[in-house]
């Protein structure tokens, strides 16, 4: 947000990632999921040794179709017990805004998780932590795919009474794909799966959902990217779904109708028509 007034008193500014991490504790990552991988791909793993990193990224990193908390220990050798994820329900332009909104931080290690969450919290933000990092990171993921069915059809004009339907497919779409890759105990209607999935999928400050839209107003994927000049996670992460899903199997439809408009050029009419007859 440009009208948002930051104090210069507390922020440190580098030029240089690796100087930036150098004498950094605890680091939280924040980088769109198709740019991670060219930001930190030079930097010396070594620099990361011993510190706790936290992702707030909503996306996969597209050219190992990882999910972040993977990529970090697979490619940069961070052991999972110093890993976590940083998710919602929330939009960053509220937080700007000072509105109270609420974060899950989860790790492995529910104390790093702790720590997280205590610096993170202050008057308009409350939090939560969880140690499901892979079940809430897919689920922040999946849910701006989500955003986009929500946004096509709404372009496409279909009604409130419809989204309804659609959110609630979309949840139990999300559990069923969450539990195959990562099969513990959790309950999908905590705000870390649901709420952020509501959230993507309603609110007005939802980059996937305009995304969405202008697709089912007629929009060129190329079109609309230059229109919005904003990420819309949710592109990416359909491409890598769908790929990851080659592996599991799962019934997807709300995701492979997504696939199918954004990179098989199907008609959105079309394709959600009979998306819609497949929904209960």
């Amino acid at each position: 947000m440009t009208d948002v007034h930051l104090d210069l008193s507390k922020i440190n500014a580098f030029s240089n990632i690796e100087t930036c991490l150098q004498d950094a504790d605890l680091v939280i990552i924040a980088i769109p999921s198709a740019f991670v991988m060219s930001s930190l791909q030079s930097i010396d793993k070594a620099v990361f040794k011993d510190k706790k990193i936290f992702s707030a990224v909503k996306g996969i990193v597209p050219e190992h179709n990882l999910i972040m908390a993977d990529y970090l220990n697979s490619q940069l050798d961070i052991p999972y017990d110093r890993i976590g994820v940083i998710t919602g329900p929330c939009h960053a332009e509220e937080v700007a805004l000072e509105k109270l909104s609420y974060l899950t931080v989860a790790c492995q290690h529910t104390g790093h998780a702790a720590e997280m969450s205590y610096l993170l919290t202050c008057r308009y933000i409350k939090t939560s932590i969880s140690d499901d990092i892979f079940g809430t990171e897919y689920s922040a993921v999946m849910k701006n795919i989500m955003a986009l069915a929500s946004g096509i059809f709404h372009g496409l004009g279909y009604g409130d009474n419809f989204q309804a339907v659609l959110i609630s497919n979309a949840i139990q779409e999300i559990k069923r794909f969450i539990d195959a890759v990562h099969p513990i105990e959790r309950d999908i209607k905590d705000s870390a799966y649901l709420g952020d999935l509501l959230v993507t999928a309603y609110s007005q400050f939802s980059r996937n959902r305009m995304f969405g839209t202008m697709i089912g107003k007629g929009y060129s994927v190329k079109s609309a990217m230059m229109e919005m000049n904003m990420i819309a996670e949710g592109y990416y992460a359909s491409k890598c779904i769908q790929q990851v899903n080659d592996s599991y199997k799962v019934h997807l439809p709300i995701c492979s109708a997504v696939y199918r408009v954004l990179y098989e050029r199907m008609s959105p009419s079309v394709e959600m028509r009979l998306l819609a007859d497949q929904l209960s």
